[in-house]
């Protein structure tokens, strides 16, 4: 009879394979991280930054004996494209990829589009360079987080700061839509509430070719300075109002066209042109992890957004780690709790995930800032830079502090 011989090599196979289990960790757990970030599109530039920071967190949780004692893999990449359609494919491949969590997408519209998709799934997606006002009360079933602040806290900084600099008129001009229209209302509320008159608020579309009808208006209204809330299709406009006279020192920024190399991306023969733009643009007031990410990635020269991204891969780690699950129907509860001001502050993966393993509570200190998750899965403070192009080029002038409150 073959049957007994047969039964203890199935037996011996078996307990081969679960002695294999007992070493290397129930592959099951593995948390693998799914990446929607902008590898074509408008907003390509700050792709790399945003892998960067994702890949540079996973290798300081591994460093650390990964999530549940199992090494962390390589995110999966999906390109946004700037196209709702594209976003889409792409955030249903990471479905189709069994993610435990799904990182950005880059812009508010890429987002919009997507979360539905992401969360619909029951996966967990945090953006760290999402800013939509309209984000927070999206239909995700607590499912979507932000590391990024809302432009309801980035619209004052950058009205303040065109107050601070003596402007008394301002023309707003954005792209329309969530992204513009909603920065766009802020940044006119905070500058009527300090009496600078808006002489000019218009929006446009961002596909167009023909940005003459905005240029036209602005030149007329002739304010002394002009907010662009704007994405890579802003140049076109500056480089027109430059044309027209209207010099670099008038033009005040957002995040969108926050690029060093945007003096070039508008005129190649005389980048000195927009000399003394200023902006304002989420950031972190923290050079330490500017260095370590310039180690891990010397090539990288953009930076924006990646401490937000690298704060959205360590906090869902270690909501994880709070829940004892890679599951995201599990751990999602834990995410609000790990950046909680009532627990124990700290900053480093392992340092967070010691405390937690000893049962204390923890509130995550972000390389981005304190975070402090509320109820929609937003931040409630966050880290500004103001950053400006002077004589030697592209500059970071100073980091403002905001929070939810306004202060």
């Amino acid at each position: 009879m073959t049957t007994r011989p047969a039964l203890a090599l199935s037996t011996a196979a078996l307990a081969l394979a679960l002695a294999s289990c007992s070493l290397t960790g129930d592959t099951e757990d593995t948390f693998t991280y799914g990446i929607l970030y902008p590898q074509t599109g408008s907003l390509s530039f700050l792709g790399p930054a945003q892998i960067s920071a994702a890949e540079y967190a996973i290798s300081e949780i591994n460093e650390a004996g990964g999530i549940l004692g199992a090494e962390v893999p390589p995110p999966v990449r999906a390109d946004e494209g700037g196209d709702n359609t594209r976003a889409d494919e792409a955030a249903n491949g990471l479905v189709s990829d069994d993610v435990n969590a799904v990182i950005g997408a880059a812009s508010s519209a890429m987002s919009q589009a997507t979360y539905d998709t992401v969360t619909g799934a029951g996966i967990v997606q945090c953006s760290g360079s999402s800013t939509a006002p309209d984000l927070t009360d999206i239909d995700d079933d607590g499912r979507f987080f932000r590391t990024a602040p809302s432009d309801l806290m980035a619209g004052p900084v950058l009205a303040r700061r065109i107050a601070d600099d003596g402007n008394t008129s301002v023309a707003v001009v954005a792209r329309a839509d969530g992204y513009g229209t909603g920065y766009l209302t802020t940044v006119e509320e905070e500058l009527r509430a300090l009496d600078i008159d808006v002489v000019l608020t218009e929006t446009y579309d961002p596909d167009s070719t023909n940005f003459g009808a905005v240029v036209g208006g602005i030149v007329e209204a002739a304010p002394d300075a002009v907010a662009l809330i704007s994405f890579e299709e802003g140049a076109q406009v500056m480089a027109a109002l430059l044309e027209s006279d209207i010099g670099g020192e008038r033009f005040y920024l957002t995040d969108g066209l926050n690029d060093p190399g945007l003096a070039e991306t508008i005129t190649v023969d005389a980048p000195g042109l927009i000399e003394g733009t200023t902006g304002v643009a989420p950031s972190a007031d923290n050079p330490e992890f500017n260095e370590g990410l310039r180690a891990f990635a010397p090539e990288l020269d953009v930076f924006q957004f990646a401490p937000q991204v690298y704060d959205c891969v360590t906090a869902i780690a270690l909501a994880a780690e709070s829940a004892g699950s890679t599951s995201p129907e599990e751990y999602v509860e834990h995410l609000p709790e790990i950046s909680r001001p009532d627990g124990t502050e700290c900053t480093a993966f392992a340092e967070c995930r010691d405390l937690l393993a000893e049962g204390q509570s923890i509130d995550y200190q972000g390389v981005s800032g304190n975070i402090d998750f509320d109820d929609n899965g937003d931040p409630t403070s966050a880290t500004f830079e103001v950053f400006h192009f002077g004589p030697d080029g592209y500059e970071i002038l100073d980091y403002v502090d905001y929070s939810a409150d306004g202060h």
